[in-house]
């Protein structure tokens, strides 16, 4: 009886935090539109607030309440870092394990993701994305390309805070996907890749040269799911007992900004991304030791400064 009483639980906060999103959240941030011109940084950190609220709600209720374990290895990060950050593609529940990542690095609320277009006219979380200044792109970086340094220039120039976030692979690492990358890597004489998909560099090399001192790391993660790969749903209703996130962190004085460094060190990473991968379906785990423990849900209710990490 009490599983099935944990299961409603799960599900009934699960809705809750949609409405929350939908009739709280949302409003405020269009509220927070008439303030923009008298104060833009003040409308910026209403905003800030709002993704820290119903993302940190997320990160609580998918381990506190749905009991996820978040097993991190490799590198331990600075705290409140400016970075752009790269990981593997399998589900939608990627964006979940994200959110934990980002708790403990202080900048949940800085999260900016680069993402389809179309997002942006989705009521909830489309509206929220295009209100803290995600990425949305239409996939044509002829059209995509002036909107993306545009916003670049806007963090640079009034020193926003940014955890930008994004998927290199541009999909899933689907079965059919994979098949289809691996023809692609074989006509083009680049390594087959076993587990993962062939990046793509165009977004990573104009966020480098976009950004440039702005960040000061790019952080590449590894995510892996012992269980199988779930769905984004299954975060809220007790179906992911574990997630296991690899973390290398790469300083941004070790860069250097021409394109072809940069690509080559997308196929580099990548490339040591799919071994890691195989290994990980091998064995279960990723290397190293655990190098963050678990959240404190009182620290949703505590400024971040006062926060354990």
């Amino acid at each position: 009886m009490l599983e099935p009483l944990k299961w409603l639980g799960s599900l009934l906060g699960m809705v809750v935090s949609f409405l929350y999103l939908a009739f709280i959240i949302n409003p405020i941030q269009i509220i927070s539109v008439l303030i923009y011109p008298v104060s833009p940084a003040l409308c910026r950190r209403i905003n800030r607030w709002c993704a820290r609220s119903i993302w940190g709600w997320w990160v609580v209720m998918a381990e506190s309440q749905n009991n996820i374990e978040v097993r991190i290895t490799g590198d331990k990060v600075p705290f409140q870092e400016n970075v752009f950050v790269t990981s593997n593609h399998q589900s939608v529940a990627d964006i979940m394990v994200m959110l934990c990542f980002a708790w403990r690095c202080g900048r949940i609320g800085d999260m900016k993701w680069f993402v389809k277009d179309i997002l942006k006219w989705i009521p909830g979380p489309g509206w929220g994305m295009y209100m803290i200044d995600c990425i949305f792109l239409k996939r044509n970086w002829a059209t995509d390309k002036q909107d993306v340094l545009d916003l670049f220039s806007k963090f640079k120039r009034n020193d926003i805070p940014v955890f930008l976030v994004s998927f290199l692979e541009g999909t899933r690492a689907t079965p059919d996907k994979l098949k289809k990358s691996q023809e692609y890597a074989r006509k083009s004489n680049i390594p087959i890749p076993l587990a993962t998909l062939v990046p793509r560099t165009k977004g990573f090399v104009a966020t480098m040269q976009g950004l440039g001192d702005h960040l000061d790391a790019v952080y590449d993660l590894s995510m892996g799911y012992p269980d199988g790969v779930p769905s984004f749903v299954d975060c809220f209703l007790r179906k992911v007992r574990r997630v296991d996130i690899h973390v290398t962190r790469y300083p941004m004085k070790t860069f250097e900004l021409s394109d072809e460094t940069l690509s080559n060190w997308v196929f580099e990473t990548y490339r040591e991304k799919d071994q890691l991968m195989v290994d990980y379906k091998t064995n279960g785990a990723f290397p190293g030791e655990v190098t963050y423990g678990p959240i404190h849900p009182l620290d949703y209710f505590r400024p971040e400064s006062k926060v354990r990490h």
